[in-house]
């Protein structure tokens, strides 16, 4: 039986799928188990409430660790593996985040470290994943290029080895039901470094039509985050990171997709095509 929490996000409903569709036993942790359709058996689960974690552990033979982003992480990880340990599950996959354990001014290094420490001292076979620049993300532009407006450009010319989260779910899937993985890191990155600007490019020619970029001062940005009704400090934690990256900190490549599923990793372009819809073709 294997485990999939967060499993309706991006990856976790792929993982799922794919678990699925390989005959795996799997089990759905979701906190809304009423409103999710996957092809498994579905649990409710919470990562604050150790009862329904417990609920959801028994009988697990492996755990993949998902959560969505933000500083709950670090408890909702801590929460998990002590219920993990205390069940003996054999098995537990994290996915974390590029960076992790490198790059101490990225909130995201802050989030997931804590549950990566505590992954490999639990007592378990563990592997952590550790995804780059998700395709998706760039989903939120969809309204503005549907509505004819300009990409707004807050990293300049840094550019990321954009994933497409559909491999991340295929390594994930690999590391749970595989040998060879325990005890493993992987960083995972597309075949290519893009910038915002390159990523444009690509959706230009994928949807035939023009899209436009418009760079936006990372001051500016903050400005109009905190207008919006963001916290400051949350904010300027976000705004870090659109700056590490402009200044070519997460240019990083690597060729662990390709060294665990044995072939490369998509492309960009291969993405923007199979979800050319969202944009508005």
């Amino acid at each position: 039986m294997i485990l999939v929490t967060g499993a309706t996000g991006t990856i976790g409903t792929e993982v799922v799928r794919l678990l699925a569709g390989r005959g795996e036993r799997v089990r759905a942790m979701t906190r809304n188990p009423e409103g999710a359709h996957l092809p498994a058996e579905v649990v409710r689960g919470d990562f604050d409430d150790r009862d329904s974690l417990v609920d959801a552990v028994a009988g697990a033979d492996a755990v993949l660790l998902l959560d969505a982003p933000g500083p709950w992480i670090e408890r909702h990880d801590l929460a998990m593996l002590d219920v993990v340990r205390a069940h003996g599950v054999g098995k537990a996959v994290k996915v974390s985040a590029i960076g992790t354990g490198e790059h101490s001014e990225l909130r995201t290094s802050a989030w997931h470290l804590p549950g990566e420490r505590a992954l490999r001292a639990a007592g378990t076979a563990w592997t952590v994943l550790r995804p780059s620049s998700f395709a998706t993300n760039t989903l939120s532009w969809a309204p503005a290029i549907r509505a004819g407006q300009p990409v707004a450009n807050l990293t300049g010319k840094g550019a990321q080895g954009v994933i497409d989260p559909r491999d991340v779910a295929e390594v994930a899937v690999a590391a749970l039901t595989a040998p060879g993985h325990s005890g493993r890191t992987y960083t995972l990155t597309g075949p290519e470094l893009l910038s915002t600007p390159d990523q444009v490019e690509v959706l230009r020619k994928v949807l035939g039509r023009p899209v436009e970029v418009v760079d936006v001062p990372l001051e500016t940005a903050k400005e109009q985050m905190i207008a919006a009704g963001r916290d400051p400090e949350f904010a300027e934690g976000a705004l870090r990171g659109q700056r590490f990256v402009a200044e070519g900190g997460n240019a990083r490549l690597t060729d662990d997709v390709a060294a665990v599923l044995g072939r490369g990793p998509r492309t960009y372009a291969t993405w923007a095509a199979d979800h050319r819809a969202a944009f508005g073709c």
